[in-house]
């Protein structure tokens, strides 16, 4: 599957595909059993060519079996869904054996994870607004064993049908895509921009809104810490993604031709950029 959209916004890093699958590709990048990763680190490597998977088992990170639909794996974090709110606002150094379980995962997690473990991440202000946080995500449960990214000029549009089509843009490409996610609604709010982990908005957000009659597009990378994995894979510091539910990345393939997009305001940015 080509997009035209990638041609023409010149973007540097392939489209990826995110899809469903009962079974996975052969040769895909795949995290061991119980072994910590980012689930952007999976996008990452299919956007540079190499298919990459994850199941049950295989999700990196609690975080990361959220965002790709495999349910409310924060009830399997240390000390639980309550250690989790703890971890990502202030901290579980003062809760009831905080400490006393920080020593006994020590041996698990890297000294970063283990520190914000004890001290909390600081995203969110409090533990309280952390279960906020939580009772909105769109948490899923996936119908499929896998879930799969593939660049998305591997994709057979005769057999597999993507979920959700993610592309890594600079500043100037995602202000394009923003308005390609446009041009044709007749309204001016089809992109939004949740507070949300990297791999939940390339992943469950945009689940959510392909269940719409008229999708949004979702927008991430403003997740800090998945911001510093990916920079460490991509050395590029400008990247955000956008994540198109297909049928909004059908529509948007569509309106290239006659659009803003052969005209020359986005020629010279193309120009300059290059």
């Amino acid at each position: 599957m080509e997009s035209t959209i990638a041609k023409a916004i010149g973007l540097k890093y392939q489209p990826v595909a995110l899809l469903w699958s009962s079974e996975k590709p052969e040769g895909a990048m795949q995290f061991s059993e119980g072994k910590w990763g980012c689930v952007m680190w999976l996008a990452v490597s299919a956007a540079k060519g190499k298919p990459a998977v994850a199941d049950q088992k295989t999700f990196g990170c609690v975080g990361g079996g959220v965002g790709l639909g495999f349910g409310n794996q924060y009830l399997n974090f240390p000390g639980g869904e309550e250690g989790f709110c703890h971890f990502l606002s202030s901290g579980n150094v003062g809760c009831p054996g905080g400490s006393e379980l920080a020593d006994q995962i020590k041996p698990f997690m890297t000294k970063e994870s283990h520190d914000n473990f004890l001290h909390g991440e600081r995203y969110i202000k409090s533990p309280e607004l952390v279960h906020k946080f939580l009772e909105v995500l769109p948490m899923t449960d996936i119908p499929e064993a896998y879930v799969v990214f593939k660049p998305l000029a591997d994709i057979d549009p005769l057999q597999e049908k993507p979920q959700t089509i993610i592309f890594f843009a600079n500043p100037d490409q995602l202000s394009a895509l923003v308005v390609l996610a446009n041009f044709g609604r007749g309204d001016n709010e089809n992109v939004i921009i949740p507070y949300a982990a990297g791999c939940q908005t390339i992943g469950i957000y945009p689940y959510r809104e392909a269940k719409s009659a008229k999708p949004r597009a979702v927008v991430g990378l403003t997740d800090l810490s998945a911001r510093v994995y990916v920079r460490k894979q991509l050395g590029d510091p400008h990247l955000m993604t956008f994540a198109a539910p297909l049928a909004l990345f059908e529509e948007m393939e569509r309106n290239v031709p006659g659009s803003f997009l052969t005209r020359h305001t986005w020629q010279s940015l193309l120009k300059n950029s290059s």
